[in-house]
């Protein structure tokens, strides 16, 4: 496969460049407790290796910055910037910063888990700055969150929330916050000259988006089964297999740099 030309001009000049990666499902296996989510055992040794070679490393998660960092060991790995809540949140060299939480998390925390109520194997989620339903213990997953869609885009409405759809997973969050936005605005911050982002789900679409739209030589990689989740693949630059694949490429680009 030839190389992108994202890629091609990270090898080119790594000093430039800022590589991004979402958490769940690529850095981190995906399982079915998000509590029990570690990441890939190769993954802290290679941001490191990244970390002291590139612009900069952004882990972009819909997870709390500080759940992203305790779950990757990144606390003493340099050069990495975890933009948690999908940019909300940020963590970088061991300072914490965040606004003020949404007022209608308060109401979406006590009404959602009512909505849940009698569904089998559905879990509710408490994120501090957002809340979501999962639907991947039930018995049909996928019909399941078909079900709840239209009674959590309603109470998301009514409490001024947005609803962004993942695998199996209903997330009520802050309205105009996603990966793209949080990406766009670390790309222009570093002042970046090219970009690579990783991502699993329908939610790092808004990253792929915004690699595309930064005019930087870009490279956007799916971790997973393109079968799977063939929205995803199609989008992407390149397609690994999940976090093992994802190690493998990282691996590859450090060499390179370090050759």
């Amino acid at each position: 496969m030839e190389t992108p030309e994202g890629l091609r001009a990270i090898l080119a000049d790594p000093a430039g460049a800022v590589i991004g990666l979402d958490f769940d499902g690529t850095l981190s296996p995906i399982v079915p407790d998000p509590d029990a989510a570690r990441i890939h055992p190769r993954g802290p040794e290679l941001l490191a290796r990244l970390g002291g070679r590139v612009r900069a490393v952004a882990v972009v998660t819909g997870r709390p910055a500080a759940t992203a960092v305790e779950y990757g060991s990144l606390a003493e790995v340099p050069g990495v910037v975890v933009l948690g809540h999908y940019g909300l949140e940020r963590w970088e060299a061991g300072t914490l910063t965040a606004p003020p939480v949404h007022p209608g998390l308060d109401r979406a925390r006590a009404e959602l888990p009512r909505l849940i109520e009698g569904v089998a194997g559905a879990r509710f989620e408490d994120k501090e700055r957002s809340v979501a339903v999962h639907t991947r213990g039930t018995a049909e997953p996928q019909a399941t969150l078909e079900a709840l869609r239209d009674p959590v885009a309603k109470l998301a409405a009514e409490v001024g929330l947005a609803v962004e759809p993942g695998k199996f997973v209903l997330e009520l969050r802050p309205p105009g916050t996603d990966k793209g936005a949080a990406l766009g605005a670390f790309l222009a911050e570093r002042g970046a000259r090219s970009v690579l982002f990783a991502g699993d789900d329908l939610g790092d679409l808004a990253a792929f988006a915004a690699v595309r739209a930064s005019g930087l030589p870009g490279v956007t990689v799916f971790s997973g089964s393109a079968e799977a989740s063939a929205e995803v693949a199609a989008q992407a630059d390149i397609v690994v297999d999940g976090p093992e694949g994802v190690m493998d490429l990282l691996a590859s680009i450090a060499d390179a740099i370090e050759r």
